[in-house]
């Protein structure tokens, strides 16, 4: 992902207000964040915590919601961003109020991912070399690519009238 500024960030949201834009608290480490390893910008609003934030490429961005009360213990659950099987993070149902008209009526759409947002480091761990998957560094680069292809699908789910 390209680096963006602060203020492409806060006017690439689809779904939320400006005020609701000018308000957001960007990520604690932004001025030293590793662009290259990102397919997205994800994080959770240190002031708001149940309130987080998607920036996919273009930028797009996307409000979301947790649920209250964060995720359920006892079962596990697969990020559907990200898709790792051996992350121990949570993962949580973030939803999205619909962008335009939808959205004013109170529509949302939801999706299951990781609660601090980890998924590009989650598809960058090289699994253990085996018969099925000879080479770790060729199943890093399709989970990559896999990440980036359902990310990018979010924001027009989210855009969908």
């Amino acid at each position: 992902m390209q680096s963006i500024t602060p203020q492409q960030i806060r006017s690439s949201f689809v779904n939320a207000s400006r005020s609701e834009a000018a308000k957001l608290t960007l990520p604690k480490d932004f001025d030293s964040l590793d662009w290259n390893n990102l397919d997205f910008l994800g994080w959770r609003d240190e002031k708001m915590p149940l309130r987080g934030y998607l920036v996919v490429p273009g930028p797009t961005g996307i409000m979301l919601r947790a649920p209250e009360g964060g995720a359920r213990k006892n079962r596990s659950v697969l990020c559907e961003l990200c898709r790792d099987v051996f992350s121990k993070e949570d993962v949580l149902l973030w939803v999205a109020r619909r962008a335009g008209q939808s959205g004013r009526n109170v529509n949302t759409v939801g999706t299951l991912i990781c609660a601090d947002f980890l998924c590009c480091g989650n598809v960058r761990k090289e699994p253990p070399a085996n018969e099925i998957n000879p080479d770790p560094a060729a199943v890093v680069l399709r989970q990559i690519d896999g990440l980036k292809d359902r990310t990018a699908q979010f924001p027009s789910r989210v855009q969908a009238k």
